[in-house]
């Protein structure tokens, strides 16, 4: 295993031009460019707060920043989830070229949409500042963390599906259902007393999702650190999905070139 995370550190520079290209590629020719990754959450935001907080009878001044920091952090899951199953395909040129340990390819698709999420949550961290400055404190570095926690969570996930992905090609299509599936029983845009009050406790407890959006939620919307039991069930999930893509990729690694 030490070696083959040696192999990834010496093509740094390879899957750190990936990344940049497909961030270059995404915004090419753009008026706004990189001002796309701040508005669109915001756009999306403005509409859902508004609808949502009359539906729901919540205070819109707290009810955008948690509709926000669960589009910013949802569309990351959602792009690792669904572009981690097509990378090793849309990689092909490369898998079939050179002998780089295919992780790589996963990790551009994470290192990307990283990128996009930091400039997301510049968003995120001025909305709050202004709605909600009596939280304003020390257990704002607190949210800092997302982002190893996210990569670390996603990183593996990606590389697990990417494997998959390329013997059955119907999964990207699947993963897409499921993770619809999974916004409905999650708290990405619905409050988390709202499971509660139905009896949904499961829902919000046992699900890494929510501990996940607590690392920023609990700082930002509360002024308080984020519990244990939130960085615990982020990163026991994340080292299950290791575990896994580890597993797996030992059987894997050198056949996916064959169904390429």
């Amino acid at each position: 295993m030490s070696s083959y995370f040696g192999n990834i550190w010496r093509a740094r520079y390879f899957w750190c031009h990936l990344a940049l290209s497909d961030l270059r590629s995404r915004w090419r020719r753009s008026f706004l460019g990189v001002l796309w990754s701040i508005i669109q959450p915001l756009g999306m935001t403005l509409l859902l707060a508004l609808v949502f907080s009359r539906l729901f009878h919540s205070d819109i001044s707290t009810y955008a920043p948690y509709i926000l920091s669960g589009i910013i952090v949802w569309d990351f899951l959602v792009a690792n989830v669904t572009g981690g199953a097509l990378s090793f395909v849309q990689a092909d040129a490369y898998i079939k070229q050179y002998r780089h340990p295919l992780a790589i390819y996963t990790l551009r698709t994470v290192l990307s949409s990283l990128m996009v999420l930091m400039l997301a949550s510049v968003a995120l961290y001025g909305w709050t500042a202004v709605v909600l400055p009596q939280n304003i404190g020390w257990s704002w570095l607190a949210t800092l963390l997302i982002f190893p926690v996210l990569a670390l969570l996603a990183w593996p996930l990606a590389t697990l599906l990417a494997y998959a992905g390329t013997r059955f090609r119907d999964l990207p299509h699947a993963t897409g259902l499921a993770m619809q599936a999974l916004w409905f029983i999650s708290p990405v845009y619905f409050e988390a007393k709202m499971f509660r009050r139905g009896g949904l406790d499961a829902l919000i407890d046992y699900n890494p999702i929510y501990h996940v959006l607590q690392i920023v939620r609990a700082p930002l919307l509360e002024g308080k650190w984020p519990s244990a039991a939130d960085y615990g069930f982020s990163l026991v999930a994340a080292l299950l999905f290791a575990i896994l893509a580890w597993l797996v990729g030992r059987r894997a690694e050198r056949k996916v070139i064959l169904y390429l």
